[in-house]
């Protein structure tokens, strides 16, 4: 493996551990490393992902494999991690929709989804912390039940949470990108270490910051009807900005539906952040359009936007790099998170 447990700690400054579940491309797994912790294992299904992270980190313990394959596993003797000195699991478990409030199961109210999986492992290592990413939606899903649950597992294995919804245009990214952030401390730790959640910074970045110097990459493109109307709608524009002749037939069954439709022939300006980046590049009803070229963003563009580095290679078919860059993280999201609970275990070394 990459390290031990104490590896690190011959270095004036420590580096903390982590364990990354459902890693994806390495938006969250980038923004840790950078904050501080050493991961000693990334669990990635996806087969591109998997191989993104092993191109770019050769050093990095990339396990391809079903997260349910990993956690019946005596994970302490896999990494040699004692209980309780693991010093954060991070990870976003993709939620299918479940809800059991109310039935007092426990762990067993999430067996057959992959948030159980991450229960399981909080379960067995007790690591300090934990950071838990996921969309904003989960809050509200089958009226708050499916969230609730998820809080009621944490609490049974052992963690005090506290929650933030964080949106990404708030710190260092040109993308309205809101996550629903759920940090835990081990309650055996609680009054030790204490994490705040990161403050908004003063400045927020627009996609003319972003988009200069870009290297060229692929990218999709429209069809020839697309592009030809896609010419005629302004830079921070929409479909009521066009001939709404052109709107009607273009939009099709959807000019009768209720609603703004915004997101239907929407043409990005620089002199504002992206809407959150999707896994796809062109969707009728989520259209990004570049604000200068009629076409969408290309897979470098759609990365400097999610604020990976540009050496950050992808891998797999042009729709299995979108889908990537589309499901991560943003980098500097994920690094003033990861920030917060670094600095939280710091202050608390002495004690735990």
């Amino acid at each position: 493996m990459n390290g031990s447990f104490t590896s690190k700690t011959q270095s004036a400054v420590r580096r903390f551990t982590a364990v990354e579940l459902f890693a994806g491309a390495g938006g969250l797994a980038l923004g840790v490393e950078r904050a501080g912790f050493d991961t000693l294992a990334f669990i990635e299904f996806d087969k591109d992902a998997a191989a993104t992270l092993k191109t770019n980190r050769p050093a990095w313990n990339v396990i391809h494999d079903d997260v349910a394959n990993v956690s019946p596993l005596d994970l302490r003797e896999l990494w040699s991690i004692p209980v309780g000195k693991l010093d954060m699991l991070s990870g976003g478990a993709p939620c299918q929709p479940f809800s059991y409030a109310g039935k007092g199961l426990g762990l067993d109210d999430a067996r057959g989804t992959l948030f159980y999986h991450f229960a399981v492992f909080l379960e067995k290592l007790r690591p300090k912390t934990f950071l838990f990413e996921n969309v904003r939606g989960l809050l509200t899903h089958d009226k708050g039940r499916t969230y609730k649950t998820i809080l009621d597992i944490f609490a049974n294995v052992g963690y005090t949470i506290q929650k933030k919804v964080l949106n990404a245009w708030d710190f260092g990214v040109a993308q309205k990108r809101e996550r629903l952030i759920t940090i835990g401390v081990h309650n055996d730790l609680v009054g030790k270490i204490k994490i705040d959640f990161p403050k908004e910074h003063e400045r927020k970045p627009v996609l003319r910051e972003v988009l200069s110097d870009v290297p060229p990459s692929i990218g999709a493109e429209y069809s020839e009807r697309k592009r030809k109307i896609f010419e005629l709608v302004p830079p921070g524009g929409y479909w009521r900005d066009i001939d709404p002749d052109i709107a009607k037939a273009y939009m099709k069954s959807c000019w009768s539906m209720g609603g703004g439709r915004t997101g239907i022939l929407r043409r990005m300006s620089l002199d504002e952040p992206s809407l959150t980046v999707l896994t796809s590049p062109s969707q009728k009803q989520t259209d990004r359009c570049h604000p200068l070229e009629p076409r969408p963003f290309t897979v470098r563009e759609n990365a400097r936007i999610q604020c990976f580095p540009d050496d950050w290679t992808f891998c797999g078919s042009v729709g299995s790099q979108y889908k990537q860059i589309g499901n991560a993280v943003p980098v500097n999201l994920a690094y003033e998170i990861a920030s917060q609970i670094y600095q939280g275990l710091k202050d608390a070394q002495c004690g735990v």
